[in-house]
């Protein structure tokens, strides 16, 4: 009975540690992603060096793991990896929109809002008014007042999807002209870091994330859009709950070069020759690393918090998902250079864009800070970046 009863409790134990596995292989496929590019053939994952991978196919991987647990198979792709210079460099972002973005709405002489009663909500883009395209906030404003009262048809963006609304405007005592009871914004300047240029093509990445409205939150669609050198002045030490920031100076009447995508994982433009030479010439070349490559530890940032050049700071990778749904949150980073931290806390607004170096490679970007923990923040895979561009 008590062989029995012992065979029993190792039969549980060892059920238990097959369920516990098979659990970890569970999570580790939802970790990674479908597909993998790789310059040498080989599949390996950097950051769990536990999975393994063998090709059952010309195009096909199993990875398992330690050898023994399936988790998942994947589509390898052999390409070599692009050679890219990495930036560092902060720049001035002057963005055009494609179209007026409504900011707020309210009432007019103490009335509701026309715009509220035609369906329009903060973030909605408009990019034309009776089949007119809108350039400009004075564009609508026009419009609405010379409207004399008339119904206004309106195109409109909303978070990629088209629709339309049709414009009550109402005459306005006060003012003594017809308005829409919206608020719209037309354009937007700000601050971010150059993560890459590809010297062959001029074409560069930035920022890391993509460019959104502060008061609605939603992504700015651009009409067009300019890259301009900028002075770093100040970094506003962050705080937890307290974000930090970098203020700066545009430089003068100088441009690098034109913006035209403001996409998920960061801006892109292409550079002017002279910007090219410039940017080519002070930074160092790096291969792209793909995101299998990525591993848990030690890398570095190039970063500028004053004045216009950028420097390398410690930092440690702690997490990174492969198969991140976000294109802009693919792993978590911690700042542990003791001057970085000193000087601005950690991650600050205007580091996004900020390249990360691991292993001889560009991996990725800087993102976001952790609001809670400013030494903390995701990152962006260079990968997604580069594949942006296309």
């Amino acid at each position: 009975m008590k062989k029995n009863f012992i065979k029993k409790v190792a039969a549980g134990i060892l059920s238990a540690m097959l369920l516990g596995l098979f659990g970890v292989a569970g999570y580790y496929s939802s970790h990674l992603p479908d597909s993998v590019t790789t310059e040498t053939g080989a599949v390996h994952f950097g950051a769990y060096p536990k999975l393994t991978a063998d090709y059952i196919s010309e195009d096909k991987a199993a990875v398992s793991l330690m050898g023994a647990i399936p988790v998942k198979s994947v589509t390898v792709n052999c390409e070599e990896a692009p050679t890219l210079i990495a930036g560092g460099n902060p720049f001035g972002i002057k963005l055009l929109m494609e179209g007026v973005m409504v900011t707020g709405v309210g009432e007019v002489d103490g009335k509701s809002s026309p715009a509220e009663d035609a369906g329009i909500m903060l973030g909605d883009v408009i990019t034309h008014a009776d089949d007119t395209p809108l350039a400009s906030n004075t564009d609508l404003q026009r419009i609405i007042s010379e409207s004399g009262g008339r119904d206004i048809d309106l195109d409109i963006n909303r978070s990629g999807e088209h629709m339309t609304a049709v414009l009550k405007p109402v005459y306005s005592e006060k003012s003594s002209t017809y308005k829409g009871g919206m608020w719209v914004r037309d354009s937007i300047a700000g601050i971010g870091t150059m993560t890459f240029i590809d010297a062959a093509t001029g074409r560069f990445a930035g920022l890391g994330h993509p460019v959104c409205d502060s008061d609605t939150g939603e992504m700015i669609p651009i009409q067009s859009g300019e890259a301009v050198p900028v002075k770093i002045t100040e970094a506003r030490k962050g705080e937890p709950s307290r974000p930090g920031e970098l203020h700066g100076q545009f430089s003068g009447s100088n441009v690098y070069g034109t913006l035209n995508m403001n996409s998920g994982c960061g801006v892109f433009g292409t550079l002017t020759e002279t910007a090219v030479e410039k940017l080519a010439d002070s930074g160092t070349a790096y291969k792209m690393g793909y995101r299998q490559d990525i591993q848990i530890g030690s890398a570095y940032i190039l970063a500028t918090v004053s004045g216009k050049s950028p420097k390398k700071y410690e930092v440690q990778i702690e997490a990174v998902d492969y198969n991140s749904r976000e294109l802009s949150k693919n792993m978590i980073i911690r700042i542990t250079d003791e001057e970085l931290i000193k000087s601005t806390g950690g991650i600050v607004q205007g580091m996004s864009g900020s390249p990360i170096i691991q292993n001889d490679r560009l991996i990725g970007a800087v993102t976001h800070v952790f609001v809670a923990d400013p030494t903390r923040g995701y990152g962006v895979f260079a990968e997604n970046m580069y594949n942006s561009m296309d």
